[in-house]
């Protein structure tokens, strides 16, 4: 029996506010927006700081430690593409650091995940261009 073809996932755009952050990815490094007026952490990007109202910014690396903030197990396929993934895990991650961030939790039995559940950033590469950041459970 046949697989049946392969169908793409789709993938971010590698321009737009979010270009920063990919291109530290593909570095297998975790960058967050910082703004320049008050020093605050904030992703996903925005144009204005909600702490000072500042439009200065820029990206710093973060260590990629945090706990699990929320998470919601997808029992449904909503993208043929992941249709092989089905149930995952889509995780908030609150980081040490502060900012929260969405991803997936990989390698980790969906119905062992707890909220405050440390964990830390690995990078899957998805394409040649494409790199997303993922999160695993840490003692």
């Amino acid at each position: 029996m046949s697989a049946g073809p392969t169908i793409p996932r789709p993938l971010p755009e590698h321009e737009g506010d979010l270009a920063p952050f990919l291109a530290a990815a593909r570095e297998h490094r975790l960058v967050v927006q910082r703004c320049d007026g008050c020093g605050m952490l904030r992703f996903p990007p925005r144009e204005l700081c909600s702490g000072c109202l500042s439009t200065a910014a820029s990206w710093r690396e973060v260590s990629g430690r945090g706990e699990i903030f929320s998470f919601n197990v997808m029992h449904q396929v909503y993208h043929p593409a992941f249709a092989r993934e089905v149930p995952y895990a889509v995780v908030v991650i609150k980081l040490a650091e502060g900012p929260k961030i969405t991803s997936n939790l990989v390698n980790y039995p969906v119905d062992r995940i707890r909220i405050g559940m440390p964990v830390e950033v690995v990078f899957e590469d998805v394409s040649a261009d494409v790199t997303l950041p993922k999160f695993r459970g840490r003692a």
